[in-house]
């Protein structure tokens, strides 16, 4: 019997990519129609990482103005669709993704995304960013039943991709992500350029880093090359 391929699994926003100022330029957007102040870039990073609903809700928290539930739907959809048409005015791929990914895929890893972003435009904007056929798999906020931090995002995004549950591993930026892996009994790998309101060496990843070149000698940490062959 043929085994399960091992699998590396990414968060999409603050991970793979910066995001943040297309994400923060929508959300000014929603602000400035509602009569708010709009928040400069560096005030509403660490707002990302929990999907769109959040980072509106963050945003009316900051301005100081309550944000009734029907409110919040009216908002997410308007949200979405001007997100939708500007993904990647200024998002880009972090310096040494592009490398990581060819070298796990050289050492026979399965690739996939597990992202809080709604699945069409995680494919979207992977697309534009010219790594969308890397993955076996792109699963969204609404993909499955469960979200992030729930841990049966990231099984079931493993399942999807055709990976080993049992030599699989998660990169992400956030306690969403680090909770989710944690749950799942998943090593997981945290990035410090990311998207987080608590610095992410104090989430409990099994390993931390700070640039994709130390990508693969941390997940060789965590799922030996002898046990991915």
């Amino acid at each position: 019997m043929t085994s399960l391929p091992p699998i590396a699994v990414f968060d999409l926003d603050g991970t793979l990519a910066e995001t943040a100022g297309d994400l923060v330029g929508t959300l000014n957007v929603i602000l400035a129609r509602e009569g708010l102040r709009e928040l400069p870039l560096a005030e509403a990073r660490d707002m990302i990482g929990a999907g769109a609903k959040a980072l509106i809700q963050r945003g009316f928290s900051a301005a100081g103005q309550p944000l009734p539930p029907e409110t919040l739907d009216r908002l997410f959809a308007d949200f979405l669709i001007h997100y939708g048409e500007n993904l990647c005015v200024h998002s880009h791929l972090y310096a040494g993704v592009g490398a990581a990914l060819d070298d796990l895929s050289a050492r026979g890893y399965r690739l996939a995304v597990c992202t809080n972003k709604i699945e069409r435009h995680a494919v979207d904007l992977l697309g534009l960013l010219g790594v969308a056929d890397r993955f076996g798999a792109i699963c969204g906020r609404e993909t499955f039943p469960f979200f992030k931090p729930d841990p049966r995002h990231i099984t079931l995004t493993i399942a999807q991709a055709g990976g080993d549950p049992a030599r699989a591993v998660m990169v992400g930026d956030s306690r969403a992500d680090i909770d989710a892996a944690k749950a799942a009994g998943i090593p997981v790998i945290g990035v410090t350029f990311g998207y987080t309101d608590t610095p992410v060496d104090a989430l409990g990843a099994d390993r931390v880093i700070s640039h994709f070149d130390d990508l693969v000698g941390a997940v060789d940490a965590l799922v030996p090359l002898d046990q991915a062959a």
